[in-house]
């Protein structure tokens, strides 16, 4: 299994926006590619008050399934035209890792 990581960060207020952006149009766009197993969208408040970070987080198969998504090269960040109305910079490249480990079920805490 494969994680693939993508940083964006907009201005803090427009950072609800954004964040409903990205549940409606870039989650169902991960998951409607075969071999994705997960998708993931993590906030983050600067310090400063003034920018909002976000971060995805998918779980594939393989490079192969990320290919069918992200196409060549798979480390190109995938952007769509609504990002230029949130995103103060637009980075090229995405991080991939190996999934070392997962747990099977998330413990409940009730």
């Amino acid at each position: 299994m494969i994680a693939r990581m993508w940083h964006g960060m907009t201005h803090r207020a427009k950072a609800d926006e954004y964040a409903k952006f990205l549940c409606e149009r870039a989650i169902p766009d991960y998951q409607s590619v075969p071999g994705n197993l997960s998708v993931h969208i993590l906030r983050r408040e600067d310090e400063d008050g003034e920018r909002t970070h976000f971060t995805t987080l998918t779980i594939w198969e393989s490079m192969a399934a990320i290919e069918k998504f992200a196409g060549v090269p798979v480390d190109r960040a995938k952007y769509y035209d609504e990002d230029e109305e949130f995103l103060l910079e637009f980075e090229p490249r995405v991080m991939h890792w190996e999934v070392a480990g997962k747990s099977e079920a998330s413990r409940s805490t009730d």
